[in-house]
């Protein structure tokens, strides 16, 4: 697909955010005639525009903690995807070049017209893109159709199976080895192949067929666990990175529809660009300055180093709480090499020390809060409120998996696929979101108190035993018998949190203008011993509907009142009651994590909540059930 005397460079677009979360490095993404998959950062060209990385070193640091090797090489930016305005004005014009390539995937085709089968590399299809200003049409067509009419031939689009495993590999479905049971055509050395796709979502409306032999097979046979054994072993195979793996792969591959949600998840880090409090900022210098300063076994040596130049930075702390930093930060270091599981990165503490400092930062261009007063009526409900005029939100992705989304407690219970061919990449993708918010603080005496009256209930107890069945069925073969059934197990104070954070979210949406998609969510629920209970609800959509102040203009006392009011006044009744109002996670037949909630009362869109939409259960909230469970008892 070089000779341009055929066809434009430009396929399609999507937004960086889609690049994101959506259909980032080594996603299927549907065009309109064809499907293409995201090549690696390797192959991102980033030479003909300007551009500058964004800068945020609390999320670079993380970064680093889960990919970077902390002995050798690092990631050193976070890059915004390639975009050059001015297409529209000059189609062939340098921005025509500039962009994130792609590569046609599946690389078998079908005919529409003839239901010829074939692969790419079988000459039998061939590619147009003519017009630079309608790049849907690009479409890959048969040229020497047998059923083709006047004009150009038919339209050929994906054959619509892949391969996935549990490792994040990719492949094509080996249609010729399946057609004939393993082995090969009797009558031809290269077979040609028909598939009669009727249509509809199930495998049971495609058959393969042989025109050379008549050999003829359903595609459900290759499903389900029956099926997956005839299926060779998976090939160990990176198409956006055009490697295969070299130790191979132990997993059977599963066949998958092209569009299937389980093809691509992925997995990102997101940080609030927030000033740092005095403790942070120390331990971000010290993170810096960590290849000299892990000599330091006593605070002597800092008195010999202290005048020289790369220190000079620690000036403004004394030499002991440096060294405090430094025990800290190797104790931290030795903790985590021996702990059986990895963790993500604490990114929710500085956000919470900043929102509940008794002294608020001054404002910049990328962050400015503001503390409003809690209503009245709402005192004893929440301690603190605070407006947060402006924010700005960072993402980072740092690799993705297939079959099963990443875990949030453990990024790696589920095998993570690479965003390059280097082990630790130079950069990676990011994107910057600015938007305005609302923090609220719940009392810490009132959660307490909630925790101690469900703490032995039978509504929190259904709760835990789903997660343990979700865990064991969600991460069939992945969860060892030796680990423990609640590791990643929120809690109580957490589904209080959540629910109240969705009540609210809707009944904003409703008084502010924004969309429910244009809101988003950051829960913070300590456990045991720490006592956090806030939530922020931010725009998190980057454009201008993110910024127009609607949203912190409801934290005014009165508006506020009434936005709190009519979100658990919501609550109390749902069109899907009772059915809602009685609904218990009871497995192993229910095999969800949510009580009183569905999309009538509590859902939310994909983008918006944190969780997908679990734990959730209006009971913890409102009086729907047993009044002894709700956490808001009296507001009227």
């Amino acid at each position: 697909m070089t000779d341009k005397t055929q066809h434009r460079r430009r396929v399609g677009s999507v937004r960086p955010s889609h690049l994101m979360y959506t259909g980032g490095v080594g996603a299927l993404v549907d065009l309109p005639n064809f499907a293409v998959l995201v090549r690696g950062i390797d192959d991102w060209q980033y030479d003909a525009f300007e551009w500058a990385d964004l800068k945020e070193p609390r999320l670079l640091r993380a970064v680093n903690g889960l990919i970077g090797d902390p002995y050798g090489a690092q990631v050193t930016q976070l890059r915004p995807a390639p975009w050059m305005d001015g297409t529209d004005s000059d189609p062939n014009g340098p921005a025509s070049r500039v962009g994130v390539p792609v590569l046609p995937f599946p690389q078998w085709l079908r005919c529409t017209a003839c239901n010829a089968l074939g692969g790419l590399d079988s000459k039998i299809f061939k590619f147009e893109n003519a017009k630079p200003r309608r790049p849907d049409q690009a479409r890959f067509f048969h040229e020497n159709c047998t059923a083709k009419r006047k004009g150009k031939g038919p339209l050929a689009v994906a054959a619509r199976f892949v391969l996935v495993c549990q490792a994040g590999h990719l492949d094509d479905f080996p249609y010729a080895s399946f057609v004939h049971r393993g082995g090969n055509c009797t009558e031809a050395s290269h077979p040609r192949l028909e598939m009669l796709d009727h249509g509809g979502n199930q495998a049971a409306n495609v058959k393969v067929r042989c025109v050379n032999c008549s050999s003829e097979r359903n595609i459900r046979d290759a499903m389900g666990q029956r099926g997956e054994i005839t299926l060779p072993h998976c090939r160990g195979r990176h198409p956006h990175l055009a490697t295969f793996d070299p130790v191979g792969c132990k997993h059977r591959p599963k066949p998958l529809v092209i569009g299937a949600s389980n093809q691509w998840f992925a997995q990102t880090l997101s940080v609030l660009a927030v000033p740092p409090t005095s403790g942070s900022a120390l331990q971000g210098k010290v993170e810096q300055l960590w290849e000299q300063l892990q000599k330091a076994k006593s605070q002597e040596f800092l008195d010999m180093v202290w005048e020289l130049p790369q220190f000079k930075p620690l000036h403004q702390w004394s030499q002991s709480e440096v060294f405090e930093a430094i025990e800290a930060h190797r104790t931290a270091g030795e903790e985590s090499q021996s702990s059986e599981a990895a963790s993500y990165p604490d990114l929710l503490t500085p956000e919470w020390e900043i929102f509940t400092s008794s002294q608020l930062p001054e404002p910049t261009e990328d962050f400015a809060l503001r503390d409003v007063p809690v209503p009245p009526a709402l005192d004893g409900i929440f301690s603190h409120v605070v407006q947060a005029e402006r924010l700005r939100e960072v993402r980072a992705l740092i690799g993705f998996t297939r079959l099963d989304a990443p875990d949030p407690e453990d990024p790696t219970l589920v095998a993570r696929a690479p965003l390059s061919r280097s082990r630790v990449p130079a950069w990676v993708p990011a994107s910057e979101v600015r938007g305005e918010g609302i923090f609220l603080r719940v009392s810490d005496e009132l959660m307490a108190d909630w925790e101690q009256r469900v703490a032995g209930t039978g509504a929190l107890a259904a709760h835990r035993d789903a997660y343990v069945e979700f865990r064991r069925n969600r991460y069939s073969g992945r969860v060892e018998e030796t680990d423990d059934p609640l590791r990643g197990w929120p809690g109580a104070r957490y589904i209080a949190l959540h629910t109240l954070s969705h009540l609210l979210i809707r009944a904003i949406s409703l008084e502010c203008g924004y969309s429910s998609a244009s809101l988003s969510e950051r829960i913070y629920a300590g456990r045991e011993d720490d006592r956090r209970t806030g939530i922020l609800i931010y725009t998190a959509v980057p454009d201008a509907e993110g910024t127009l102040g609607g949203l912190v203009a409801l934290a005014e006392p009165e508006k506020f009142s009434r936005v709190v009011r009519r979100a658990l006044h919501d609550a109390e009744r749902c069109s899907s009651d009772p059915l809602c109002a009685d609904r218990l996670p009871r497995p192993p037949h229910e095999d969800f994590l949510h009580g009183a909630a569905c999309h009538v009362c509590l859902f939310v869109s994909e983008t918006t909540c944190e969780r997908g939409n679990r734990f959730l259960d209006r009971r913890f909230i409102v009086p729907i059930d047993a009044p002894d469970l709700v956490l808001l008892q009296g507001l009227k």
